[in-house]
Formats: C-alpha cells, structure tokens, sequence
C-alpha cells in the first residue's frame, strides 16, 4: 500500500477523544450523520445536499440573475435543491457587456462618500443586513449553506476571467482605506499577478507566518462579525478558503479560531478547507485528510478539474483514506463549462459520479462571463439533473449504498457507475447508453428493474429479473440513464 494510502491512526484516535467531549451538536444543526458519518443529517434527518447557483456570493446580489435573490432560491427548491455556496466577496463586474455584469454588490466596510476611502474599523450595515437576510431566506427553505471566508482571487490581479476588480478595489488594500499605509501594514498596493502566486501576503499574517498583528486584527475583527451572526443558525458549513494554496498556518489559525468561538458560544461547527491542487494525492490535501480533529468534513472540488474514469478514481482514493474517521466529502463547485472541467456533458457527469461514488454534496458551479464558461449554474439543464436524482433518491436509499464497480461485468472505462446495498438495491449510472452486467450471483430473490431517463427526469420501463446470476443491463437509448435494481 502507498503512503498515500495509509490512513493516519493517530489523528483517528485523537479525533475520537475529541468528539467525547466536545461541545453538544444540537439536533437541528447540521452536522455529520449519526448513522454514517459519511453523509449529513440536518433536522435529525439525513440529507443529500445538491445544487447550484448563478454567482459566486448570492446574499451579496439582491438582483441575482436579473430576477432577485428569493426568486433564484425558490427556483433552487422547486427542482429539489437544498445547497447553495457563498463565498464573503463583492464583485462588481468591470465589462457590462458580461451576461452577468451588475454593479450593485458592496463591501463589509464603511465608506466614506466624499474620500473614496474605507474605514475598517467601521462595519457596512447594509452588507452584513444582506448576508442576515440570506441566511434567513435559506434557512426558511432548508437550504444548506457552504461559507467561504477567503477567496484568494479577490487579493490579486483584476479577475481576468470574471471580469471584476480584485485587490484593487479592495478595502483591506492601503490605498483604499484610511487605518493603515502600505508601510505600516506590509501590505502592497498593487498585485498585478495571479492569485496562485502568493505575492500578496495578506494571506501571512498569523504568528506562525509573517506576524503582521496590524492586519491581522482587523482580519479576526471581520470574522468575529461573521460568527457573531452565523453561530445563531443551524444550517452553516464553513470553509476557511477557495482554493487556496497557502500554508496549513493559515488555515489552521482560522479553523481554530471558528471552532474556539462556537465553543464559547456552546454551538457544533462543520470546518473545513479547499485545497488548490486538482491532484487529490497532492501533499496539500493531507492537511484535511489527516486532521480530522480540526477539519470535520473534506470539500475536494478541485477533483473535478479531472475528468471520466480518473475523475472517479481519485474520489474513491479520497473516500478510502477517509474510511476511519469516516467524515462527509463535499463537492461545492462542479466544472463543466468549455474552459474548465471538459465540458457542459462532462460536468453532468461529474455531478452522478460524485452521488454514486459516495459524496454527501454535488454542486453546479456559476457560470463565468459566458454561460458556458466555468459551469451550468442553475440553468434549465442544471435543474433537470437536480430532479432526476431526487428521482433516484425517491427509490434508491443512497445513504446506505456502498460504490462497487466491481459488481459490474464488461463495463468499460467511464461506461457506467454503480453503487448498491448488496442483495436489496443496485444503482447504475450510464454516461450515454451502453450495455453491462450485474452480479446478482450471491443474492436470491425477484428485483424490480426500472430505467430512469436522467435528461427527461421521467421512468422507463419496468420489468422483473431474477437473482442468483448476472442480469443484463441495456440501456434503452443512447445519453445518461440509471438502472434501479430492489429486491421486491
């Protein structure tokens, strides 16, 4: 076994006497299942997260896809999602002939009409009223919400690709605010390149990096704002970062700092952190994996730069390495536009990969200044498969299924996907039609087969098929289909 592999026993054992006396995760919290801690419960009750959204930071768009943000989220609920991602940003967009453009996002400090100049010491009321207002809307609906505090594409070059100002409107930046020069803070005013340069060393604060206890202050001082009003809600997963290829000092500061004001506030957190590389055997992603003490669930969306068969192989690789703690995977940014992620059909398959291959979440991420650029965000096509695997949920009990291809015979590389409860249920995806067989040869009894259409989310076909051998498995059509096998 590779070292990659080996799981980190210690930090089981270290995770295990932690969670006897950590604080009480109230019930209606949402937090890892009590049955398998791989999927959440929220209410009580095991839930599936799934979804997708037209921007990055939706409280901070109350116009959001020229519709408003209530509408998109109902919108969100009516094709049976209930996650949704918000990264802390304000992005205004910089071309206005983007399909997205909007100039109506603000940022968390005080502005200063005549000078331009921020005062961060001073809070915009306006902006922590729309992030409260968010959180109401979705908690009303029972959406879940994946924080991001820190968005290293925000501290860098103009967004290239999002067209929108970075570092340099933002208020952190000296030349933008009145608390601090450029001497003072050691911070520059200009960062002219990409964000995965790290020239910007706002993201080296802490004592164990640079020190910089100037900024730093003013840094915890907005986080505390974000906790005093996140901690009063139940249904708030935190991720320090997006996409950050930073030191573990800095994400471990932040996570421990989350975690010592939930404490003190008597409430359970979910913390984790996105790592940058698209490699999930990448060294980075070691600090999550074999930290379970400080990060209580994984977000491996930059496996979904990968694609097909290595797409599945490297999650499974994540899955096993996870196995003991077991702790919720999540998948908050699905690539599926040209540029990124191989495309608008590879990205719907990313998205039932990820449920059958055992994920607690799969979101479609935002477009980018073309539809069609990073992801389907909650397009028409989006809402279609968000339906159809409720579909699948509806007759597939998936917190319970194990992935295994295994039990397939003459499937070839990303032909199809299974995942099933040996002798009571079997589920397999077909990427566009195809033709396998089913290992029933250890179970007896009658199974009911059913086809589900993922692209009409409508069922096809019934019929009844015997255990005690290999079924056959022919899709009806060519495009994406799954098979639902229950013994009767």
């Amino acid at each position: 076994m590779n070292t990659w592999m080996n799981l980190n026993i210690t930090a089981a054992i270290t995770f295990s006497v932690l969670l006897s006396c950590a604080p009480d995760h109230q019930d209606d919290r949402i937090r890892s299942w009590s049955e398998d801690p791989r999927y959440w419960q929220y209410n009580g009750e095991p839930v599936l997260l799934l979804g997708g959204s037209d921007q990055d930071n939706p409280f901070n768009h109350p116009n959001l896809s020229g519709h408003g943000i209530e509408t998109h989220l109902d919108l969100l609920v009516s094709a049976g999602g209930n996650y949704i991602r918000n990264t802390m940003t304000s992005r205004d967009r910089i071309d206005k002939e983007s399909i997205f453009f909007n100039d109506d996002n603000i940022y968390p400090f005080y502005k200063d009409s005549d000078t331009g100049l921020y005062d961060i010491e001073r809070f915009n009321d306006e902006y922590w009223d729309r992030f409260r207002r968010f959180l109401d809307m979705t908690a009303e609906r029972g959406i879940i919400v994946q924080i991001e505090i820190w968005d290293r594409v925000d501290y860098a070059r103009d967004h290239v690709a999002y067209e929108a100002q970075g570092w340099s409107g933002q208020p952190f930046n000296p030349k933008n605010n009145i608390n601090y020069t450029s001497e003072e803070s050691g911070l520059p005013e200009v960062v002219d390149t990409h964000p995965g340069s790290r020239e910007n060393p706002f993201f080296r604060t802490t004592p164990e990096q640079e020190d910089n206890p100037l900024v730093l202050q003013y840094q915890e001082d907005f986080v505390n704002k974000l906790l005093d009003i996140t901690l009063e809600y139940g249904h708030v997963l935190y991720c320090i970062s997006n996409e950050t290829n930073e030191s573990e000092y800095w994400s471990g500061y932040w996570a421990d700092f989350i975690r010592d004001r939930a404490d003190q506030a008597g409430k359970g957190v979910e913390v984790t952190e996105m790592w940058d590389p698209a490699d999930l055997t990448d060294p980075m992603h070691r600090f999550t994996f074999d930290n379970p003490e400080r990060y209580t669930y994984v977000d491996i969306s930059q496996n979904n730069h990968q694609m097909e068969q290595i797409h599945w192989d490297n999650m499974q690789q994540a899955r096993q390495l996870l196995a003991d703690p077991p702790r919720p995977m999540n998948s908050v940014k699905i690539y599926g536009g040209e540029r990124h992620g191989g495309g608008v059909l590879e990205g719907t398959h990313k998205f039932w990969r990820n449920i059958m291959g055992g994920l607690a979440s799969s979101r479609f991420h935002r477009p980018g200044s073309t539809v069609d650029f990073y992801g389907l965000g909650l397009n028409e096509l989006a809402q279609t498969h968000i339906r159809s695997a409720r579909m699948l949920q509806s007759e597939f009990n998936i917190f319970v299924a194990e992935p295994d291809n295994n039990l397939l015979k003459d499937r070839g590389d990303n032909e199809a996907y299974c995942a099933a409860t040996p002798g009571e249920q079997y589920a397999v995806y077909f990427t566009d039609g195809g033709a396998v067989q089913l290992d029933l040869r250890d179970t007896e009894g009658e199974f009911r087969l059913r086809w589900l259409n993922i692209l009409e989310s409508a069922w096809a076909g019934e019929s009844v098929v015997d255990g005690g051998e290999y079924i056959d498995l022919n899709a009806p059509d060519e495009g994406q289909w799954v098979a639902v096998v229950v013994l009767q």
